[in-house]
């Protein structure tokens, strides 16, 4: 079984301009995603997947395996469909470019789901301990059956805590996916859904139209990069960790 990491990278941002090539402790942003990758021990191949030479050229004096993608792609699930399109492999990781501290066993976890050969879509969850992330809309929560099958994903507080249930478990979502080969293709060839479009989470899509996404619950948190503020965060983080 073959397995690629893609981290798809796009140019423009809204909230942090040329964010793949943000500086975070001396080392570009995507750079940082790329070798946290490379550190898993169940991919046989990373490539980043990007939409401009600006980016590919950083990313090539960096050391790293990159590929230009269209422009026209609308999403990173794009981005990596269209590398599998031209690259012999059964599992493709989506693996976000704006993640500096993906920590490679999460990478490894999510990979080692497709030993199960019913699973077509794979992701990572995390048990949330901070009670202030549970109604914040920036942080998506899950929702799980007990074979660890999303039942849902949403920016709201979910489940709703009508009754005080001292089992419950509240969890963050990851923003890190597997696919195999032919559900990537497929998956990326459906229109978009209402959930989806309602909630900006194109996950809902394959849970819209009937498919299963399995999770895997790791003990290893990260951080997404969208804000200058952020950026200053993470960059706190590794001078912690030296």
């Amino acid at each position: 079984m073959r397995i690629i990491g893609v981290i798809p990278a796009r140019l423009k941002s809204t909230r942090l301009p040329e964010k793949p090539l943000q500086m975070v402790c001396g080392k570009y942003l995507v750079q940082r995603v790329y070798e946290q990758a490379k550190k898993a021990r169940h991919l046989d191949d990373v490539i980043i997947a990007c939409d401009h030479e600006k980016i590919a050229e950083a990313c090539r004096q960096a050391g790293a395996k990159v590929v230009l993608t269209s422009p026209d792609c609308t999403s990173g699930t794009d981005r990596v469909a269209e590398i599998a399109r031209k690259t012999k492999a059964d599992i493709f990781l989506n693996i976000q470019g704006d993640e500096p501290l993906i920590d490679p066993r999460t990478v490894d976890q999510v990979a080692l789901l497709f030993r199960d050969k019913t699973v077509v879509m794979g992701t990572a969850v995390i048990p949330m301990k901070q009670k202030q992330d549970i109604p914040d809309p920036n942080v998506v929560k899950a929702v799980l059956d007990k074979q660890l099958n999303v039942l849902y994903f949403s920016r709201s507080p979910l489940p709703y805590q009508r009754n005080k249930v001292k089992e419950l478990i509240y969890y963050k979502h990851l923003g890190l996916y597997g696919f195999r080969r032919e559900f990537l293709l497929k998956f990326a060839a459906l229109p978009q859904t209402v959930l989806e479009k309602t909630e900006s989470l194109e996950q809902l899509r394959a849970l819209e139209n009937g498919y299963r996404i399995r999770a895997v619950i790791t003990r290893y948190d990260s951080i997404g990069v969208d804000t200058a503020q952020d950026l200053k965060k993470v960059c706190a983080i590794i001078r912690r960790m030296r």
